[in-house]
């Protein structure tokens, strides 16, 4: 089991984990919580059902992170400009009027998988050997799932990743380069998915 997930009688997965891969865990969830930001709470008085209808932004984040972790809906992957200015000014209405109405409650979904990543990781106890397993029901799975994912495409997007070169050239970094500890994350992270992945299809 040790540094893959594993399938668990009824439903969900378990995966050993020692002392150093719980904390880097914790510390890459706390960065992508602090990424996607803080939740926006309902004012003093105000209707918390009007707040789930409140519209969200209409423009793409700035960050490149957070623009692959939410991005246009509308978008046409491979082209960078549509064949005539009427129809890309057509696809960027689109994109905005899409993503005033669901960005907000993506958030949310992104926010709460990765709190539930934090949580189960703060909740269990290291052995004297220095590690610990993790045992994760069938909804759970699914949530570090998606966080597993968002942390990939967040680290994968700050070291330049492409569809084309995913793992090649990253293999091949010399240990004196400045990324090789991003490198080494994002390609354990991979592992993590791949291996949950298997667990909640088998």
């Amino acid at each position: 089991m040790a540094g893959q997930f594993e399938a668990l009688p009824g439903g969900g997965a378990a995966v050993a984990l020692d002392e150093v891969e719980i904390s880097i865990l914790r510390s890459l969830a706390v960065q992508l919580l602090e990424l996607i930001g803080p939740g926006d709470e309902p004012a003093e008085g105000e209707d918390p059902l009007a707040a789930l209808f409140a519209e969200g932004p209409s423009e793409p984040p700035s960050d490149p992170a957070l623009a692959r972790l939410f991005p246009d809906a509308y978008a046409r992957p491979g082209v960078e400009r549509a064949e005539n200015g009427a129809e890309e000014e057509e696809l960027r209405a689109l994109s905005a009027e899409f993503r005033r109405f669901t960005e907000n409650e993506l958030r949310a979904r992104k926010r709460d998988d990765v709190l539930a990543v934090v949580r189960s990781l703060d909740a269990l106890t290291v052995t004297g050997e220095g590690g610990a397993v993790l045992k994760l029901t069938a909804e759970d799975s699914l949530r570090w799932l998606g966080a597993l994912n968002d942390l990939r495409l967040t680290i994968g997007t700050r070291l330049q990743v492409t569809d084309d070169d995913e793992t090649g050239d990253l293999y091949r970094l010399p240990d004196s380069d400045p990324r090789k500890p991003m490198v080494m994350a994002y390609l354990w992270l991979g592992a993590l998915q791949e291996t949950l992945v298997e667990t909640l299809t088998s």
